[in-house]
């Protein structure tokens, strides 16, 4: 919807969930930092943050220097967002210099905008896009033969075909006789025996198709892995998973689907001639997520460790969203709402800064490995897609598991031990130059609001 008091609505009423789970949140960080400290750590921030092979301080200042590398092309794109949602709403609803209200992003938690594409750009040419939803409906492919595309980039790169018990046992179709979970998830059931499955409800779409790639990056990473005893099958760190898992989408290129055939040599050149409408489209969610990535857990290790408490907690969470996101809640939030509370990652207790971790890391794998197949071009058009060479970097790095610390892993597939924010900024390169260009009589940043 495009309808601002519909939009309202519908996030004003997700956000009721928050509200009767505060004090059952709150006795759960009380018994987490309990236990935590019966383990020997200073609480549960300690704990969390522990498992980065280096120290708590040192990370979280590796973390807040990859974010300060970032920053500017978020801000670019968040600028170039809010004067396009100013001319679509007007001022009474988008400020020109505020943060952007969290309800009209196109997604609940504003964590990724890529719903407002069509608002945000105007294609110069409709025949230069892609349309794979339209593709995989016209040639008929069904969820399986979904998966089974997704499976042979993976084989295309030198892996081992998947057992005959993951098509049998996965769940790839929504059942009609039973309620399930379709929530897409890998899993690693029986690791000596290598049964491995996904549980997802495929949709025909282009959301779904690149789902799939990125759980089978999981399964594939599984496979490689099921190999080491059981206490090292696990990804170096919990960011590798991820990575992985969304390293493939970024070989999802038009020159990739003309070699699977769902476009012909001409519709792969004329997509490539707007390469600002490509990277628009992942910028959406790749550059989104990553301030989102690490406030939520920037607010939780604060009220971990007692930075914050019951008196503050709403506040504090807005306080960080506007910090990082410039994002504001679009009515007062007073702390008998309790937001955090409407993310799904909050009430499970499930970590988040895997998720910021992947979404840099994925950049630098990908620009290591377009640099090892010596690819020459633009980093957004690569593919490693058929490239034996690329799949065997990722296969060694993957068969190590979690045997030795991360930075190990990573210098194998990289070259470097440390995070850095260069290879995001290099893949955006062409569309942070055109943002700066739109930007230019605009101004960036956001007031507090």
């Amino acid at each position: 919807s495009r309808n601002e008091d519909e939009l309202l609505r519908a996030w004003s009423g997700w956000h009721e969930v928050g509200k009767p789970m505060k004090p059952l949140y709150l006795r759960m960080v009380e018994i987490g930092n309990k236990g935590s400290i019966d383990l020997g750590y200073d609480g549960l921030d300690d704990l969390w943050f522990s498992k980065y092979d280096m120290p708590k301080e040192e990370f979280l200042s590796e973390i807040d220097r990859v974010l300060d590398e970032v920053k500017p092309l978020y801000e670019a794109l968040h600028c170039h967002v809010r004067d396009s949602l100013n001319k679509e709403y007007g001022d009474g609803i988008v400020s020109k210099t505020g943060p952007l209200p969290a309800h009209i992003l196109g997604n609940m938690w504003g964590q990724s905008w890529s719903n407002i594409y069509d608002l945000v750009y105007k294609k110069p040419n409709d025949n230069n896009s892609i349309d794979v939803t339209k593709i995989i409906n016209e040639k008929e492919i069904d969820e399986i033969e979904m998966v089974q595309i997704a499976e042979n980039f993976f084989l295309s790169i030198g892996f081992d075909p998947l057992p005959n018990t993951f098509w049998d046992r996965s769940l790839f179709v929504k059942p009609q006789d039973r309620s399930v979970v379709c929530h897409a998830s890998a899993w690693n059931l029986d690791s000596k025996n290598n049964d491995l499955r996904i549980k997802m409800c495929i949709e025909k779409n282009e959301e779904d198709f690149s789902t799939i790639h990125h759980e089978l990056g999981h399964i594939f990473y599984y496979q490689a892995y099921n190999h080491l005893p059981t206490i090292f099958q696990a990804g170096a760190n919990d960011g590798f998973h991820e990575a992985f898992g969304d390293l493939l989408s970024l070989s999802v290129t038009p020159n990739y689907l003309e070699q699977i055939g769902f476009i012909d040599i001409n519709q792969a050149n004329k997509a490539n001639e707007d390469p600002i409408g490509l990277l628009m489209k992942k910028a959406l969610d790749g550059v989104v997520i990553v301030p989102w990535a690490i406030m939520l857990d920037k607010w939780r290790a604060a009220l971990f460790s007692g930075k914050i408490d019951e008196s503050n907690l709403n506040e504090s969470w807005w306080e960080l969203r506007e910090k990082y996101q410039g994002i504001a809640p679009p009515i007062d939030r007073p702390e008998n709402f309790f937001d955090p509370g409407a993310k799904y990652h909050i009430p499970a207790n499930t970590p988040y800064t895997r998720y910021f971790l992947a979404s840099i890391m994925q950049y630098q794998f990908h620009e290591a490995l377009c640099n090892a197949i010596n690819f020459d071009g633009p980093l957004h058009e690569c593919s490693i897609y058929d490239s034996k060479k690329a799949g065997e970097r990722v296969i060694s790095t993957m068969a190590l598991g979690q045997s030795v610390p991360w930075q190990d892993a990573f210098e194998k597939l990289t070259g470097s031990r440390e995070l850095s924010g260069k290879s995001i900024l290099n893949y955006y390169a062409p569309l942070k130059n055109w943002l700066d260009e739109q930007n230019q009589n605009r101004t960036c940043g956001w007031e507090k609001s």
